[in-house]
This record gives structure tokens, sequence and C-alpha cells, in this order.
């Protein structure tokens, strides 16, 4: 039976399990998704590390500080001639063999390597190839060993700044957008860009094109750790979000053999540099797809993995990433290029509005002639929705900013601005009349407006 076959008789009967899955769901009224406050990466400090954890950095770092100075860290790629040919030169005298130089600035990420030179950044470079092979320093050597040589193979460093083409067309379907509520950078990965044709055949046509795609997801990772700090203390891996939204089913074979090249790249020379795997808008064929995938990662990789079904995509990722970070497109409030609201404007509130209720958000507007700035969202979404001033002057009558709608599922955020004439005060009405309770987010702010 072919792999294909076998996908899709793994996708039928992963949809009866999910389905039946599905039906034993408790009611949404009753749960409220908290924010992630078990959310950590592992300590880099020497003082919480445990005596054996200790104990192999220890002796990692003695290990590589003497193969640095004796200069073979990377004797199996650097050398030019086979052994036996190396047995058969004899220096011209002793002079000449004290003459080779040794060179001791070999870094990683911008991290020096030589222990001896007590750089901070040292050890948790180490602990992550470490913790990567459960501490077991001779794995982790050969580790760091191969990732050393695979960098200066493929040349990493200097494919940095390179801007092809290719590049340029991928730049929808991998970025790197605002920071988690740990301070993790968040790379996000949108599957469903390779749904044209087009760009399908650019990035996966060909084993050369492949190769292209490889080199860009390098890149973009390598982007990504230029923001980690790598000192004890600091944030030190990335939180990455997978949009299988329109994603190309497992039955494209050349994405699923470019997506196992990449997931191998990652894993042998990436090490624990992913503090979180979300998952989101997952379609039934991914979970057989995860069962083939499954045996090249790690039992600690697999429980960074967090999996979100479509109707659960924004509450998922509110456990990790605050509102003002989400894109819109996800149930966020962050918008491209958004020239109305900054880090600096403060937090987004909430508001939850129980089954068959109806809550109201009031914004005070006592000083004329300002512009009232808001966005406001509703998880789900299919409520009624309206917006009005209401002057304080009872003498004055009521204006109508946004008329009672029906909102339904899917919709994205709500912009919307009031410049108020007279004091008075904006009212937002949320009437839920659905069976299950509605979280609201939303933020306002309040600018000068300019004179004409």
């Amino acid at each position: 039976m072919t792999v294909e076959s076998l996908l899709v008789e793994a996708e039928k009967t992963t949809e009866e399990v999910m389905d039946a899955k599905l039906e034993e769901e408790v009611d949404d009224s009753k749960v409220v998704v908290d924010k992630c406050s078990s959310y950590r990466e592992d300590s880099n400090f020497l003082s919480d590390l445990k005596e054996f954890e200790r104990k192999a950095l220890n002796d990692f770092k003695a290990r590589l500080e003497e193969a640095i100075i004796a200069g073979t860290l990377l004797e199996k790629v650097d050398k030019a001639a086979p052994e036996e040919e190396e047995q058969e030169k004899v220096p011209e005298s002793d002079e000449e063999e004290k003459c080779v130089e040794v060179d001791v600035e070999v870094s990683i990420w911008g991290v020096p390597l030589l222990p001896s030179k007590g750089h901070e950044g040292t050890d948790v470079v180490l602990l992550k190839f470490l913790r990567a092979r459960e501490f077991k320093v001779g794995d982790a050597f050969e580790m760091l060993e191969k990732t050393l040589r695979w960098r200066k193979e493929q040349k990493v460093e200097s494919g940095l700044h390179e801007d092809d083409e290719l590049s340029s067309k991928l730049s929808s379907a991998g970025y790197l957008s605002g920071v988690d509520r740990e301070g993790h950078p968040i790379c996000y990965n949108v599957y469903g860009a390779f749904a044209t044709e087009e760009l399908y055949q650019a990035a996966f046509g060909s084993a050369e094109n492949r190769q292209k795609f490889l080199k860009w997801r390098v890149q973009l990772m390598e982007e990504g750790i230029r923001k980690l700090d790598l000192r004890p203390g600091g944030v030190s891996s990335l939180l990455q979000v997978n949009d299988l939204r329109n994603a190309p089913g497992p039955s494209k074979k050349n994405i699923r053999i470019a997506t196992k090249e990449a997931i191998e790249l990652m894993l042998d020379n990436y090490p624990e540099f992913v503090a979180r795997n979300i998952f989101i808008n997952v379609p039934f064929w991914y979970y057989a797809f995860n069962t083939i995938l499954s045996p090249f990662f790690t039992q600690r990789s697999r429980r960074k993995f967090v999996v979100a079904r479509p109707s659960k995509v924004t509450e998922t990722l509110l456990k990790y990433i605050p509102a003002e970070e989400i894109p819109i497109q996800y149930g966020g409030l962050k918008r491209d290029n958004d020239f109305e609201f900054s880090a600096d404007d403060g937090t987004v509130s909430e508001l939850s509005v129980k089954a068959g209720s109806t809550e109201v958000i009031e914004v005070p507007l006592e000083e004329v002639g300002k512009t009232l700035v808001w966005d406001i969202t509703v998880l789900g979404w299919e409520v009624n929705y309206k917006e009005e001033f209401v002057p304080s002057d009872e003498g004055s009558y009521s204006v109508i900013v946004q008329k009672s709608k029906k909102v339904r599922a899917g919709q994205e955020p709500i912009r919307n601005t009031f410049r108020n004439n007279e004091p008075g005060k904006l009212v937002i009405t949320v009437d839920n009349s659905s069976n299950k309770k509605k979280r609201v987010l939303y933020r306002y702010k309040t600018k000068k407006c300019s004179s004409f």
C-alpha cells in the first residue's frame, strides 16, 4: 500500500474519531480559556540546573574547550586528505610542527563557543544542544559538530541577506510579527499561501526549487534568532504559529517531501529554539499526516505542540499571545502598518457576555472636539451589535454611529471613529442571544482633531 493510500485511509478513520470527540466536548458556555500561566522556558541559570545537568554542562564545556584549543572540533570536515595520506606526511622539523595556528574564535549565532572566554551566552547555547540530546554529552557534542559543519558547508552566515525573487514571493508564506506574553518573537507559517499553483511550483516544483525553499526557511529562522537574547534569563526561543487553512493536502507529494526535509533541518541544527509550535485551522487530514511525521520528533518536541480547530483559533492564540499582538485575520487586534494604535497605547480590556444577555461598553467623551478611535472583537461573534453617541445634555439627540446589526462568525475586528461636538459618551451594545458565553475584547483612545 502506498503512502498516499495510507493517508487516505488514516484520514477517514481520524475524521470519524474527531467527530466523536467533538460531540463529547464540554459546552463552550461553561468554559473560559485562561492565559497559559505555566508557559515558561527552561532556566539557563546554573543555580536552577539539577546536579546531573550541571555535571553534563561542565563535561561538555571541558570537551569543547579541549577540541577548540587542539583544533580538532571540525577535523572531520577540514581534513583535505584520507588518514593514510596524513600518516605519510612528516614535518620537516619540530619547529614547523609548532607553528600550527589554531582558530579559537569559533562561534555560532554570534556566541563564542570557547568556554574559557567566559561569554554569558555560551552556557545558554550549549544547554540547548544538551537538552536536545537528553544531557548525553557525547551525543550533544556530535550534534554541535554536525551543526557547525552544516552551517559552514551551506554558507548559512553569508546567505542571510540574500533577497531573490522566490524570497519575495514567499513573504506571505512565512514572516515574523510581534511577541507573545513571555516576549518570544512570533513566526507565522501560512501554508495556505501554497494553494496557488504558481507559488507551489516555485517552491516545490523541482528538487532545485525545494532547495531554494529550504534555504529561505533557514534564513527566516536565522532572522528570528537574531531577535533573541541568548543570555541567562533572556528570551532564547521563538513561538511558531502554523496556519493550515487551505493548505495543500498530504497527497501533494512535493510539499510533503519539503516539509519532511525542513523538519529534519530544524531538528538537527536548531535545538530548543521553538518554545511552542501552535497549529491552527487544522483540517482532519493533519492528524493522519502528523502520525507519519511523528517519529521524526522527540517526545520533548511533541510536548510543545498545540493544535486548534478553526472554531478555536482566537481562543487558543489568546492563551499565549496578547490580543494586540494577534493579527486581525486570526481574531486579534493587530493590523499591518497601524497608524492609530501602538504598543504604548495600553492593554486590551475584556468583557464577558453571558448567554442570552446584553452588555454595554461606555466610553466618556467630556471634552468637545476630540476624536475617539476604538477596536472591538467578539470571539465567535454571532451577536447583535450597535454603536451610538449619547450626549450629556438630556435635551440633545443621540447619534447613531453604527445601527444595530447581526455580526456573523468570521467577522474581523471592527474599527471605528467618532468626533464629538458636545460632551457625552459613546455606548457600544453587544446583545448575545446565543446559548454560549461570549468574550469581548476592546480598546480605545482619544486624539485631538487637526485644524484646517
